[in-house]
């Protein structure tokens, strides 16, 4: 394995281990807010934002490399 391949998978590890503790981090926000208010539209939709933009950095950071 060269130099290089060997850089990319060291900078791709670090990549998913941010992605995934971004993901730990947002979770434990919400849980440390106690209950979701699933009455408040706007809050939910704002939930439902956020989730799916961390869902797409998950789906970035593990995407099979060629």
């Amino acid at each position: 394995m060269a130099a290089e391949e060997i850089q990319q998978d060291v900078i791709r590890a670090a990549a998913q281990a941010i992605v995934i503790e971004a993901v730990r981090a947002y979770v434990e926000e919400i849980h440390s807010r106690g209950r979701v208010d699933f009455t408040d539209a706007g809050r939910m939709v704002g939930h439902l934002m956020s989730a799916e933009v961390l869902l797409m950095n998950v789906a970035q950071a593990f995407a099979p490399t060629d």
